[in-house]
């Protein structure tokens, strides 16, 4: 059986781009994929389609509650039977997106499933700070809505009862609470990646995310694939031919893939809210007043 790995993240902290590299890496060619092609990943696990598809009953004539208590045999039912898939099939383990902070439903069980859906993830990690920025352009709010979103603990996505979303509910429990409710759970291990660490030693963090997941690749390979996820070239590409993934709220996807823009973008006051709401958080992974740490002092979050 294809282990399956669910590829965790607050919206806007670098899953997309780690998506697009995987997409190359199992491409394998000298050119980029092109970005709205890319099978990464196994789609996103709140998708409403694939719940109402596999389990034969229409996810509308639920209540989002009843739909949390189907869920997990929903994932672990897809994880058994990857290896009859054709997706990803040049990948030897199975990626899955997911916004989905870990919760459980009203029966104690883990919505995603726990150990019996997938056998790790991958969790993306941003400065708060930056979320907030790439999050206000990305859904089209302003700065302090953004940061009012990331605050709320009790957040979550296409929770409106009398709206028909393509997407299931999923909470978020903002920021800080996202990453909590994967790093402090018990069920499967976790690799953080930082996106800070992703754009000042790409090769690395890389290198360690597919040792973790047991993708054994060349130094070549995954030099090719960074240099094929390039910002630079993402941007041209949607500039030519756009994203499918793109909001269309957003003029683009691909704004700036930096580290560190918050400090041209955000007030005084609003570096204040953002750290009042989260520096708890923002402490264990190593995010400073004065900015984003290096690779080397976060090594200690994977136990390397």
């Amino acid at each position: 059986m294809k282990r399956t790995f669910w590829l965790a993240s607050y919206p806007k902290s670098g899953n997309t781009w780690f998506r697009i590299l995987l997409a190359n890496l199992a491409h394998g060619g000298e050119a980029p994929i092109d970005i709205n092609a890319i099978d990464s990943t196994d789609g996103i696990a709140s998708a409403r389609r694939s719940f109402d598809d596999h389990l034969l009953i229409s996810s509308a004539l639920l209540g989002h509650d009843a739909v949390d208590l189907l869920r997990p045999a929903l994932y672990a039912h897809l994880a058994e039977r990857a290896t009859e898939r054709d997706d990803q099939q040049h990948m030897p383990v199975r990626f899955v997106k997911t916004h989905d902070g870990y919760a459980r439903n009203s029966r104690g069980e883990a919505i995603m499933g726990g150990a019996r859906a997938a056998a790790g993830a991958l969790l993306f990690v941003r400065d708060p700070r930056d979320v907030a920025c790439s999050f206000a352009h990305h859904f089209h709010v302003s700065l302090d809505h953004a940061i009012a979103t990331m605050g709320q603990a009790d957040h979550c996505f296409f929770g409106t009862p009398s709206t028909q979303w393509p997407q299931l509910r999923h909470r978020t429990f903002g920021w800080s609470g996202f990453a909590g409710s994967w790093i402090d759970q018990q069920d499967i291990p976790v690799h953080v990646i930082r996106y800070e660490d992703l754009t000042a030693a790409p090769h690395e963090t890389v290198a360690a995310a597919l040792g973790f997941v047991g993708w054994q690749l060349s130094l070549a390979a995954i030099d090719r694939a960074i240099d094929a996820a390039a910002i630079d070239k993402l941007q041209h590409q949607e500039a030519e031919h756009g994203f499918a993934e793109s909001s269309q709220r957003a003029r683009r996807f691909f704004r700036k893939g930096i580290a560190g823009g918050w400090r041209d973008e955000l007030s005084a006051a609003q570096i204040a809210k953002i750290e009042q709401d989260h520096w708890p958080m923002m402490q264990r992974f190593t995010y400073m007043l004065n900015g984003p740490t290096t690779v080397a002092d976060s090594r200690g979050l994977n136990g390397q």
